[in-house]
């Protein structure tokens, strides 16, 4: 039962994730480099086209696990500190 509480767990930070750049994607002093790194990421990761194909063992996926980290991060080093801390202030509310 350990193994699905983890996973419950994981499954909340990833939404929590996603919601949190969802609040900064829409936010108005987001800069449109960081909206468009942050696009990128989505559409990368939504997208049935891969630099490395998915059927080719390990590294088939391993450009997901690298790329869109890589645009999310590219992204967030671009949007001033206000912002961010701004966004994470209206978590959950």
């Amino acid at each position: 039962m350990k193994l699905f509480e983890n996973l419950r767990n994981l499954v909340r930070r990833f939404s929590k994730e996603i919601e949190f750049y969802k609040r900064v994607y829409r936010h108005p002093r987001t800069p449109r480099v960081s909206k468009f790194f942050l696009g990128a990421a989505i559409a990368y990761a939504a997208s049935p086209v891969d630099l490395i194909p998915d059927f080719i063992p390990v590294i088939g996926h391993l450009d997901d696990l690298l790329i869109v980290p890589l645009f999310i991060w590219i992204a967030v080093r671009f949007i001033p500190k206000s912002v961010i801390a701004e966004c994470k202030e209206t978590d959950g509310k």
